[in-house]
């Protein structure tokens, strides 16, 4: 499940660019739009889902009706030939896509705690085959040079129609809050995994699982961009990282598989405050990196930026999911996920693509349009110190502990 998962994911999502403006030779303009439709569609369609497989539908059948959806959607996508069209096929495509993020999380939370496993030490052996199925993705569209070719929307289709059949086989894990009975209006539509803002803890938790949600965003929008651009310069031109830039960022997953197996022993030495901290930190040295990188005898920094994007990325998205299920009620564990969701991969998305596309229109872009990638990435870099500097002060949680 988890392959597939991501596989889809990965098919497209780091090369889309290319496919925008070697394909279709749409404009910059548009493409701005492209990546906002992740947020838009996170902002409410994972905590809806996550509602319904609380209340009413089995997490499973659900989230493989998304798929099935998902699959008619990227099937279609190449069939469009306005920006507009691209935009709204996307959309509907990401509105399928993006709640079961957080769905798959409650399959595998679900079926693991039937089985009287330990979520915080079996989850992330389980999470790593995600990963793998995204270097996966990468790997196939780059090495068969579709990079700029539709097929790659027609490989992520056909796995997402394989992923949406294979769910209906997936042990059954029925809505929890329905059998345990409710009595007021909140709960019966299952809303009141809002009610986790109340606690202090929570709130603060999920403003900066936003923030970083934002630099996530950063490195999804720019850093296949990056090294593009680097074909500019007569130097570089020809260097392996600029002729597969896909390959190269795939580092970046490749090191997510070390860090997903390095979460349990984090969690229980250092717990969730100093675990996302290390990850904001992490931000910090991923961005700063990039700042004084080339694709020659910066490669280095390249690379290591990408082994460090692993802790950026699986201390606060995989931890943070970790953290949110084993401090939850399970008659909200579905609609507690796609807050999450919504908050990483929707508010945190949409003010990372929007406000970051206005820092750099406004203070990074040259007068021959150019860009300037060494202010663009100490400014991202700057970012993410001051939510690090922040984070402690206004944190206070005790380690996770076992949950079985």
């Amino acid at each position: 499940m988890n392959f597939f998962q991501f596989f889809i994911w990965g098919a497209w999502l780091l090369t889309v660019g290319a496919y925008w403006f070697q394909n279709r030779q749409w404009s910059a303009s548009n493409f701005g739009i492209i990546f906002s439709t992740m947020g838009i569609a996170s902002v409410f369609m994972p905590a809806i889902m996550g509602i319904i497989s609380d209340r009413w539908v089995n997490a499973e059948k659900l989230y493989g009706l998304c798929h099935l959806g998902g699959a008619v959607m990227l099937f279609v996508l190449p069939q469009v030939y306005s920006p507009t069209a691209f935009f709204w096929v996307l959309l509907v495509n990401m509105m399928c896509y993006m709640p079961t993020l957080a769905l798959s999380n409650t399959v595998a939370y679900t079926v693991l705690k039937n089985n009287g496993k330990d979520v915080v030490a079996d989850f992330p052996p389980v999470r790593i085959w995600g990963t793998i199925g995204f270097i996966a993705a990468l790997w196939a569209v780059s090495l068969t040079g579709n990079e700029t070719s539709s097929n790659q929307f027609y490989i992520a289709s056909f796995i997402s129609l394989v992923l949406g059949l294979y769910a209906f086989t997936l042990p059954k894990c029925p809505p929890l809050s329905a059998q345990a009975g409710t009595k007021i209006m909140t709960e019966a539509l299952g809303l009141n995994a809002f009610s986790l803002f109340k606690d202090k803890k929570f709130a603060v938790f999920f403003v900066f699982s936003m923030l970083l949600g934002a630099a996530l965003q950063l490195t999804n929008a720019y850093g296949d961009t990056f090294l593009h651009d680097f074909k500019n310069v007569a130097a570089y031109k020809d260097t392996v990282a600029v002729k597969y830039p896909a390959i190269i960022m795939s580092v970046s997953q490749i090191s997510e598989t070390l860090f997903i197996l390095a979460i349990p022993f984090f969690l229980r030495k250092f717990g969730i405050k100093m675990v996302m901290l290390f990850s904001m930190l992490a931000w910090v040295l991923r961005f700063g990196l990039f700042a004084f990188a080339n694709p020659a005898e910066g490669l280095w920094m390249i690379l290591l930026s990408c082994v460090i994007y692993g802790m950026a990325f699986d201390f606060f998205n995989i931890s943070g999911s970790l953290f949110v299920e084993t401090n939850t009620s399970p008659a909200i564990r579905g609609s507690a996920q796609g807050l999450f969701m919504m908050m990483v991969n929707g508010f945190g998305a949409l003010i990372g693509s929007f406000a970051s596309g206005l820092i750099i229109q406004h203070f990074f872009t040259n007068a021959n349009g150019s860009l300037s990638w060494q202010g663009i990435w100490l400014c991202f870099a700057g970012y993410a110190l001051v939510l690090a500097i922040v984070f402690p002060v206004v944190f206070r949680e005790k380690k996770i502990t076992d949950n079985r």
